[in-house]
């Protein structure tokens, strides 16, 4: 693990996970138990999408079987049920998070989110949201600014509004190993900058963002912030008010949630001001043939049926991950990812994306092996049961700063053990041997 010096959250009294718990916790994951191709699965691709403990899917049947009505609809017994079903899991998800419960609005995943926060200020754009959302209208002469780290979702729906808006979008370098160029930061976020939008966890290297600096910055230009959560929400302890953000975006199958859930995270009084994105039953307070009034948030973004056994079954992962610990999970990881780095730097003809040992991050580790493609490397992996991600993970741009077009990505969880990354690395080992390249 890294020492304290290099690790903001470092606390010598928390006790990690180890490998006799890490094995313990793989029970309550079936899938986990399945072999490919002849051997035990070593899943290490938690980064794209987290497995599932057996009690989500358990709460979800619960739901469908129990509790099944439409919510914030009926007077009938089922409905109130369901409606505090639906409202508890906000509850318990928000306090993951450290919100309040009219701050945290139900979408299908981050990135609806974030293209829920980008909609909404087009619309504010357009004249859309009276007054109050005059605070978010954008044109000609305001900058958006982004970083190169970003994950496709937290870049193209900005370079969308900038479009529609005439809005310049702007972004901050990362070096040759993908570190931000935070001492140019302070020149790119200018007194034009109205947003700031920017990744907590590259999803490619695993490396946590300054976060504070970054805030720091947006609040000197008055400038609001938008950060990507889908890599920490799920490995590390995140208090968005402690981060004092403007607005998070995270998915829940990347934290042992059901797929088809995610949440933004925004300040209550900036919910309240923005425009709708989606519009329709269930977020209004009258009609007329004319014109529509809205509720407050969150249900103003919440048009139309919801989501509500996923709601359910993503609140009973949180349980599962408080029951754990984020701070343990956090210390785990980034052991699992220290021996991944220092194991994938050993070997002849691999490198390491991004920097090496000693940089805080979760347990992210991508590579790109001499001679051999991504893609023939994630399929001599998955021939001994290790599934891995290939490809450029939605994130173009840093690859092309890195100097690769793709590259092979292995990433933990809680249920990982020390054995899985040994078996990862020696089977990285064989893969230049395998495919005949010379050193």
């Amino acid at each position: 693990m890294t020492s304290s010096a290099t690790h903001p959250n470092h606390d010598d009294s928390i006790q990690p996970i180890n490998d006799i718990e890490a094995s313990r916790l793989r029970a309550d994951f079936p899938i986990l138990e399945r072999t490919i191709n002849g051997s035990a699965l070593i899943y290490l691709d938690s980064g794209a999408t987290s497995q599932k403990p057996t009690c989500v899917y358990e709460a979800e049947q619960q739901y469908y079987e129990t509790f099944n009505a439409a919510v914030h609809r009926g007077a009938h017994s089922l409905s109130v049920e369901a409606t505090d079903i639906f409202e508890q899991a906000r509850s318990t998800v928000a306090r993951f998070i450290g919100a309040k419960d009219n701050e945290l609005v139900w979408t299908s995943n981050a990135t609806e989110a974030l293209n829920l926060i980008t909609y909404s200020f087009a619309n504010a754009s357009a004249g859309l949201g009276g007054e109050a959302a005059r605070q978010f209208a954008l044109g000609p002469g305001d900058e958006i600014v982004v970083t190169e780290l970003e994950h496709h979702a937290n870049l193209i729906p900005w370079q969308e509004l900038a479009f529609r808006t005439g809005a310049t979008l702007k972004y901050i370098p990362v070096d040759e190993h993908g570190v931000l160029r935070m001492e140019l930061a302070g020149e790119i976020i200018t007194e034009r900058t109205r947003i700031l939008a920017f990744t907590h966890v590259s999803n490619v290297l695993g490396t946590i963002t300054e976060v504070p600096k970054l805030v720091a910055l947006a609040a000197t230009v008055g400038a609001l912030t938008v950060l990507d959560g889908c890599q920490s929400v799920p490995h590390l302890p995140v208090d968005v008010k402690a981060l004092g953000i403007d607005f998070m975006a995270f998915s829940g199958h990347k934290m042992l949630g059901p797929t088809g859930i995610g949440g933004l995270y925004g300040r209550a009084e900036l919910l309240d001001a923005m425009p709708p994105f989606l519009t329709g039953g269930s977020m209004i307070t009258s009609v007329t043939m004319e014109k529509a009034e809205y509720l407050p948030s969150p249900m103003r973004f919440e048009a139309g049926t919801q989501r509500i056994a996923q709601a359910h079954g993503l609140a009973t992962a949180v349980g599962y991950l408080d029951e754990v610990g984020m701070n343990r999970i956090e210390a785990w990881e980034e052991h699992l990812g220290q021996r991944m780095i220092s194991g994938l730097q050993s070997i002849d003809g691999v490198t390491l994306l991004g920097p090496g040992t000693g940089v805080t991050r979760i347990g992210t580790a991508p590579f790109a092996v001499q001679g051999v493609h991504p893609h023939d490397v994630g399929q001599f992996l998955d021939a001994r049961g290790i599934a891995v991600r290939v490809g450029h993970h939605c994130a173009q741009p840093l690859h092309r700063a890195l100097g690769v077009n793709s590259s092979t990505r292995a990433s933990t969880y809680l249920y990982n053990t020390t054995s899985d990354i040994d078996a990862l690395l020696n089977a990285v080992a064989d893969v230049r041997g395998y495919f005949g390249v010379s050193s």
